[in-house]
């Protein structure tokens, strides 16, 4: 058995005191109900990770809004009262057995895999790729329509009800998607921000909608409730994206997220722009000053313990690994073997399996 010694010492993260230093990714699901309720399938299923020994869990995407924000058919949301109000058995249940259960806040912008509505992003850019068939899409993404300055500080409003609403029902934090391909991350990439207003041109225009939606959660929700932050390059259709500004863009993208003093930033461990080069989740430390969950291939304990070592994060997050071994933390406590995930658990469709939610 490894000495894992940062994995197993406790954090201190924002208002919360963390017992250990593995965090559960945020995970699309789509199991909730039609309706985007929450339900007791997933009550048991974020159950088991809390029991596993995870001490922080971050929920997969929650549209924040009825309007636009939507991404999936039977993805969970926050837009309304009664969304809201059904996570609490999910809430009482992780924090039932010891864990502590953050709201990921997700808009899609331009990646909307159903009709219900004509999606909104920056600008009128078709997305790459096709949408994700083990989320219930197919075929290739239609063109967004480009939003107003008006729709864009709608958005950000609701971003900010959302995390309210989270407050209120019990959650122990929200976390804003910025990455992977949605439409905060929209903003920030060249080729799918064409604006020439505030809101577009350079770097710092392009990241300032996501330090506007900080700052406006931290109005709504008050200074001591956790408000965290997930930034990516590559994207859910766009894999490999870089930024092209390179090292200079990430300076000037984390400096910025830093004004809004989030508790913390979620980023992606590997490579930012080269082979041997700092990683993204190194990059974020040294310019925002601010804690940080890495995220990418770390389930195995060796590596995820050498990352903390070295000072890269100040948590990891456990994602794959974690859905054959809802119990990670526990087996790693203990020297147990753990089993190796097979991309195929998740087809054809990821949604949640009888064996994640047996009693």
């Amino acid at each position: 058995m490894g000495n894992y010694s940062h994995l197993f010492s406790t954090f201190q993260l924002g208002s919360l005191r963390l017992p250990n230093r593995s965090v559960l990714s945020p995970m699309t699901r789509t199991s909730a109900e039609p309706s985007g309720l929450a339900n007791e399938r997933m009550a048991r299923y974020y159950a088991r990770f809390a029991k596993g020994g995870f001490g922080l869990i971050i929920t997969e995407g929650l549209y924040p809004d009825a309007i636009s924000s939507q991404s999936y058919k039977n993805q969970p949301g926050l837009a309304n009262e009664a969304q809201a109000e059904s996570w609490i058995p999910v809430i009482r249940a992780v924090q039932g057995a010891g864990g502590k259960i953050v709201a990921q806040l997700m808009h899609a912008g331009a990646l909307v895999q159903h009709d219900g509505f004509t999606p909104i992003a920056p600008s009128a850019v078709k997305p790459l790729g096709t949408m994700l068939e083990d989320h219930g899409g197919s075929g290739e993404f239609a063109v967004p329509r480009a939003m107003s300055i008006e729709e864009i500080r709608s958005v950000i409003e609701s971003f900010a009800q959302a995390a309210f609403r989270a407050k209120k029902v019990g959650f122990d934090g929200v976390e804003v998607h910025a990455a992977n391909g949605y439409l905060l991350d929209q903003f920030i990439t060249d080729y799918t921000n064409l604006r020439t207003d505030e809101y577009g041109g350079s770097t710092e225009r392009r990241v300032r909608i996501i330090v506007e939606v900080l700052r406006a959660i931290r109005a709504a929700v008050g200074p001591d409730f956790m408000v965290g932050v997930r930034i990516s390059q590559g994207k859910v259709n766009d894999f490999h994206h870089k930024w092209a500004g390179g090292e200079m863009d990430a300076r000037i993208i984390f400096e910025h997220l830093a004004t809004a003093a989030p508790d913390y930033i979620h980023k992606a461990f590997a490579p930012a722009f080269a082979e041997g080069g700092p990683t993204l989740a190194k990059l974020a430390k040294q310019y925002s000053g601010l804690p940080v969950i890495a995220n990418g291939k770390l389930g195995q304990p060796d590596k995820a313990e050498s990352l903390l070592e070295n000072d890269h994060a100040d948590l990891v997050a456990i994602g794959t690994s974690a859905l054959v071994n809802p119990d990670w933390v526990n087996k790693v406590r203990v020297g147990r073997a753990l089993l190796p995930f097979d991309h195929h658990f998740l087809l054809p469709i990821a949604t949640l399996k009888e064996e994640e939610v047996g009693v």
